[in-house]
């Protein structure tokens, strides 16, 4: 008889000792402490009451950390590391997590950033892909979070009929990395000036310093030592270029549709001489879909010098997005940009921009889809505090994991890597942890605690 059940039967108790879970959370928790993690966020928490908080303050954050990267999404699940203290140590309970959360003033939240920026810079002296004179590529995007309660401060109706915030990012391409957010009402317009340059100077702020040269307001350009470009949807349409020029940065925006695009499209939408045949991410041709610059095509005297326009034109599919000229044939799509280079080169480099939708993804889904705090300042802490969860776990996947494991989802390494249960052993006055037979990330981990103890 075939056996149909899907698990052994077995009687379940309590009093289970010397077992321990998320060892892959341990790892995670060492390499934070290797970097130095924890003592640069306390340097910068100021001491409010008359002796010592029994739990340091950087070591909580960083806690805190890893519970949202093991798929925490409120204080109370700091819980499940308070139970293995043989792992984590000494951990603070969710009231203690609750009243740091609420105690984090905007100056201290600007100290906390300043810290991940010091921590930042030695990881990028390490990684392959941060290092090297290559342009530094931020992408701004905007992204609307859902909440279902009227009672969090700045919460409001956004223009999809949704209810909650309406955050506005800056990341590294290279890495990932958030490097800059401001927590927004949902009302926040989506093209807000303002907006772009704040998150746009504070990711300028993340950057190592000899990145960050020349890149601030009111810089000279002859102390730019390496070149930074920023990509943005058609939100940044606006003098936000004209911005990024007066710091020294260069820029790849979404074009708008409107009557001199309209114009130079017609000119040449049957002139094949002026399209050249399209590629993907790979390099492989993209059938159906040709680039060209229409630069000569347009008055450009408002935009800063040197900027271009590149259109491309691709079949239409169902679901396609609006188009910059009305067509029955194809869909046209475009970006303005000041940077130089063949047509369809800078075209492959600007629709790398949808990174963003991954690394917002990223984000929710290790925490930032719920604000669990009904004050405005503690939520922006909370986002934060995610955002540093995520750029410590890329630090970690740059550095200690390789294969699939160094570019995979939050879901896929709960799965196969922080959640890894072990069982625990003394020998000679040493706490030893035994991955369990079998587990098939068994050896990546292994690998990992390797990179780790060779960080100096």
């Amino acid at each position: 008889m075939v056996q149909g059940n899907s698990v052994v039967p077995v009687v379940v108790g309590a009093g289970g000792a010397q077992v321990v879970a998320h060892v892959g959370l341990h790892a995670l928790g060492a390499f934070a402490d290797r970097l130095g993690l924890g003592d640069a966020l306390s340097a910068r928490i100021p001491i409010t009451g008359e002796r010592l908080p029994l739990h340091d303050r950087g070591k909580v954050l960083t806690q805190a950390m890893l519970m949202v990267t093991g798929g925490g999404e409120a204080c109370a699940d700091i819980e499940h590391l308070r139970a293995q203290g043989a792992l984590f140590g000494s951990v603070a309970s969710d009231s203690t997590l609750y009243r740091t959360f609420r105690q984090i003033t905007p100056a201290t939240l600007a100290g906390l950033w300043d810290a991940m920026a010091e921590v930042r810079s030695k990881v990028w002296c390490r990684a392959a892909a941060t290092t090297g004179d290559s342009t530094v590529v931020l992408d701004i995007d905007a992204s609307l979070h859902q909440i279902h309660s009227e009672n969090k401060q700045e919460a409001a109706a956004n223009y999809k009929g949704g209810y909650g915030f309406h955050p506005i990012y800056c990341f590294a391409d290279a890495t990932g990395e958030t490097l800059g957010v401001a927590l927004r009402a949902g009302n926040a317009a989506a093209n807000n000036i303002a907006d772009h340059l704040s998150v746009l100077d504070q990711a300028v702020g993340q950057l190592p310093e000899e990145t960050a040269a020349g890149h601030r307001p009111g810089d000279d350009r002859a102390l730019v030592r390496r070149a930074i470009q920023v990509r943005a949807d058609s939100a940044g349409c606006t003098n936000f270029v004209a911005h990024c020029r007066a710091r020294n940065i260069g820029f790849a925006v979404v074009a708008r549709s409107d009557a001199q695009v309209h114009a130079a499209i017609s000119r040449v939408r049957f002139d094949d001489s002026r399209w050249q045949q399209a590629v993907r991410q790979d390099g492989d041709k993209r059938p159906g879909a040709a680039v060209a610059e229409l630069s000569d095509l347009l008055d450009l005297s408002s935009w800063p010098e040197g900027t271009r326009l590149i259109v491309r034109r691709e079949p239409l599919h169902p679901g396609a997005q609006r188009s910059l000229f009305p067509s029955q044939t194809y869909r046209y799509w475009g970006h303005y940009t000041d940077a130089e280079g063949e047509p369809v080169t800078l075209d492959v480099h600007m629709r790398a921009h949808a990174h963003v939708e991954d690394h917002i993804k990223r984000l929710k889904d290790s925490g930032a889809a719920r604000f669990p705090f009904a004050d405005i300042h503690a939520n922006r802490a909370w986002l934060a505090v995610v955002c540093f969860a995520d750029a410590l776990v890329r630090w970690f996947q740059h550095l200690c994991l390789t294969g699939p494991l160094a570019v995979a989802e939050p879901k896929t390494l709960r799965w196969q890597l922080w959640h890894t249960p072990a069982r625990l052993v003394r020998r000679s006055r040493r706490r030893i942890v035994r991955i369990l037979d079998g587990w098939p990330n068994a050896d990546q981990l292994l690998d990992a605690y390797q990179h780790i103890a060779l960080i100096t």
